[in-house]
């Protein structure tokens, strides 16, 4: 995998705001989950205003992570998400899961936190899958 695109240790050090400010897709993973956290308290209204920004990092993700790529390979096959979108669910349940920690039972609370090592070990194959140009992201060619 390319040095560019980061492993899911530190996806997920950057969700629980270990910050990287010299990495713009790891600088955004960061500001998903603080504001993920916030959605969890959020008001109705409040809700709108977080989702445009929401929209925008991932939208950033996405762009950054289209300069780094190289080519796909031909036969390659679309990918469902974006390497934004899938970074953004990281983030939403990260934040999930911390919060979890204060009132889920211990079965909520597995079940929770096995979604979220589920979904890292998902994101790093599909980043090394289109590192080496295997698949492709919805968008690319």
């Amino acid at each position: 995998m390319r040095d560019t695109l980061p492993p899911k240790n530190q996806v997920l050090q950057a969700c629980r705001g270990i910050s990287f400010p010299e990495h713009p897709m790891l600088c955004a993973a960061h500001d998903l989950a603080a504001l993920h956290e916030r959605r969890l308290a959020a008001s109705p209204q409040a809700l709108a205003e977080l989702d445009t920004i929401r929209t925008d990092l991932v939208h950033r993700i996405d762009c950054w992570v289209t300069t780094q790529l190289p080519p796909s390979h031909g036969a390659a096959r679309v990918h469902t998400e974006t390497l934004g979108a899938v970074v953004d669910r990281l983030a939403r349940l990260t934040a999930t899961a911390y919060a979890a920690l204060a009132h889920a039972s211990g079965h909520e609370l597995a079940i929770v936190w096995e979604n979220l090592a589920e979904l890292a070990v998902g994101y790093e194959d599909l980043a090394s899958e289109v590192c080496t140009g295997r698949r492709r992201l919805p968008g690319t060619h």
